[in-house]
């Protein structure tokens, strides 16, 4: 009697490690598998940061933070809490600004157009930038030019303007307000000369934005905004003596 009960328990012993066995077999074979997927996939992300990370520092060795700033966004982001992310949050919001002023002033500096070549039997350096109010078919060109046979010149082109003999032409640089003079050339052209051409020149390094107050033959008045922050003196250069200009424009 003894003998079938302990048969029994037997039988009830080896049915429930079956079941053990059974139930870690349909999990891998391994109970430990439960935790250690987990921390495989964490040293996954962790590498995968790491790599990331790389490349972030590469970029900002090149002095190149407009293509960090993204890269260190998406570590943030797509790896928290890995020693990458916290590497790029330490300096992260100054990528980011200089990543900001880098893409504005690349902006400005391709506002302007640079062009040396011969122009009426001379030599001629100009910069050229157009209005960024109004645009399109309304836009206004301002030109700087130097020149070997009329010398140095500051001018508005497109359409057609109004101004009697030596006129006054209000501008703000910077939003500070000063008058200016302004004639029509004898030629005809479609354009208003600007008097003091090597003053205006100098304080463009140290300007922004141009205001001018025009009037126009077909427009009337109208205010042209010029964004002249990207404007590169060394791309302007000045004409050797030799070529310069023996009389004046």
């Amino acid at each position: 009697m003894k003998s079938g009960f302990r048969l029994a328990r037997l039988g009830v012993v080896t049915w429930l490690v079956g079941g053990v066995l059974l139930c870690a077999c349909s999990q891998g074979g391994n109970p430990a598998n439960a935790t250690a997927t987990p921390l495989s996939q964490q040293n996954t992300k962790a590498a995968q940061a790491a790599q990331k990370l790389a490349l972030y520092q590469g970029m900002l060795r090149d002095h190149r933070e407009d293509l960090a700033a993204p890269i260190g966004q998406e570590i943030v982001a797509d790896f928290p809490g890995t020693p990458a992310a916290a590497e790029v949050q330490r300096n992260l919001p100054q990528i980011e600004a200089t990543a900001k002023a880098k893409t504005e002033s690349d902006r400005l500096a391709a506002l302007w157009n640079y062009q040396s070549a011969m122009q009426s039997g001379a030599w001629q350096y100009s910069a050229s930038i157009t209005s960024s109010k109004p645009q399109g078919d309304a836009a206004v060109q301002l030109i700087l030019r130097r020149h070997a046979k009329w010398g140095q010149s500051v001018y508005l082109f497109g359409g057609g303007f109004v101004c009697k003999n030596l006129c006054d032409l209000p501008m703000r640089f910077d939003g500070r307000r000063e008058t200016w003079k302004a004639y029509l050339p004898k030629t005809g052209e479609p354009a208003l000369f600007i008097e003091d051409d090597q003053r205006f020149i100098a304080m463009l390094s140290k300007t922004k934005t141009v205001e001018m107050d025009v009037t126009g033959k077909d427009r009337g008045k109208e205010m042209l905004i010029f964004e002249v922050g990207g404007y590169d003196p060394a791309k302007f250069p000045t004409l050797p003596k030799k070529w310069r200009a023996s009389q004046p424009r």
